[in-house]
């Protein structure tokens, strides 16, 4: 099969590796129809080398239809079309029992003090080779894969792998109030799902902040009232000032690591220091109202003692953050998506769709936020 691998920092490449096959009788393999480049494969591609090694396959957004099953897989079959989430969980543990899939204790990878397992993911979360390829072996296959109908195009259904289920989640975490508003950091992928779910779920005013003009129209289009980060000084004070003073009932942080920071954060991550960048951490804390919630999505690997605890206590704020749990939110979204009308706009999101073998240049793209590009399909 063809399979994007990770070969450095900045380098991955298209190679030939042999089909997956059944190991376990709770597998599965399917054929990938179509896997997208996440957000968090860009902490892959330039940040997260010291945890990958050559020849990893890389990707978590996958959907296909079932090859093979084993013994203990009974809810799908060869033949159907499924979309696989991308933390892998048992369903059956104390965690999954809580909703906590991204926690399950079957899978995880406790050599690393991490929770359940992710494909495509570095090896601090299982080393489990990833969806962009043209063939996926699916560990806890009796549990983790959604099935859902022929006819609507890929598209329709890709999301529920990742972006849907944590935009999702990002929304519930956040808990606005009715009558309430809400500020998202970020519209890549999951920011600009966090606006369209937000306003689906009746959030009557949401702010938006980025930095790049495409991404910042699509969350106008969206509904959001959005800020271009590159024309304040003080992104926080402009939306306290847009909030008489009190700032907004929840903030999400949709951007994590990938942050715009100080120059100090830049060097050290330029050196291989892997010190996350906070700013998008910061201006959150600063846009919060006193007593309101603040949702982190956006990923965070590293150890930092810069967070602003006394911010934190003395405006009482509520934190809730983590992996999507995806299984817990997917049977909330999937009507949504059995909707002609498209409802969260899942058909509108991608930008651009390659082949896989394109896969290399794509990554330079999203990376590099070239021409206009969102959210990247790959097409094995």
């Amino acid at each position: 099969m063809r399979a994007v691998t990770w070969h450095g920092v900045e380098d991955v490449r298209v190679d030939t590796l042999p089909d997956p096959v059944i190991q376990e009788p709770t597998d599965a393999v399917i054929r990938v129809t179509s896997t997208a480049i996440c957000g968090s494969d860009l902490h892959l591609y330039s940040k997260l080398g010291l945890f990958m090694k050559r020849g990893d396959v890389i990707g978590h957004e996958p959907m296909g239809i079932v090859e093979a099953v084993g013994d203990e897989v009974r809810h799908i079959k060869p033949g159907d079309r499924v979309v696989v989430p991308f933390n892998i969980s048992c369903g059956h543990c104390w965690f999954c029992d809580q909703g906590l899939y991204s926690q399950c204790e079957i899978t995880q990878v406790r050599e690393h003090h991490k929770g359940a397992a992710l494909f495509g993911y570095t090896h601090l979360y299982g080393a489990v080779p990833g969806g962009q390829a043209e063939y996926l072996r699916v560990p806890q296959a009796h549990f983790g894969p959604i099935k859902i109908p022929e006819g609507p195009p890929d598209e329709r259904f890709l999301y529920l792998s990742d972006v849907l289920p944590t935009a999702w989640q990002a929304v519930r975490y956040a808990d606005v109030p009715p009558g309430g508003s809400l500020t998202v950091y970020g519209l890549g992928p999951i920011g600009l799902m966090c606006v369209r779910i937000a306003r689906r779920l009746g959030v009557e005013r949401i702010l938006a902040v980025d930095l790049v003009d495409e991404r910042l129209e699509r969350g106008r289009q969206w509904g959001a009232e959005v800020i271009d980060y590159r024309e304040h000084d003080d992104v926080a004070r402009e939306i306290m000032d847009r909030t008489k003073g009190r700032g907004t009932d929840s903030v999400i942080d949709a951007v994590g690591m990938e942050a715009e920071g100080s120059r100090l954060a830049r060097i050290a991550q330029a050196v291989k220091l892997q010190m996350d960048r906070l700013e998008a951490l910061r201006l959150s804390i600063g846009s919060v109202r006193r007593g309101g919630t603040l949702s982190v999505i956006g990923v965070y690997v590293g150890v930092d003692n810069l967070i602003p605890l006394g911010d934190l206590f003395d405006k009482q704020i509520q934190i809730r953050m983590g992996q999507a749990n995806v299984r817990r939110w997917s049977d909330e979204i999937l009507p949504l998506l059995l909707d002609d009308a498209d409802p969260l706009g899942t058909e509108q999101l991608a930008t651009h769709r390659v082949p896989l073998d394109e896969a290399p240049g794509a990554y330079q793209m999203f990376q590099k936020k070239q021409d206009g590009c969102i959210k990247v399909v790959l097409r094995p």
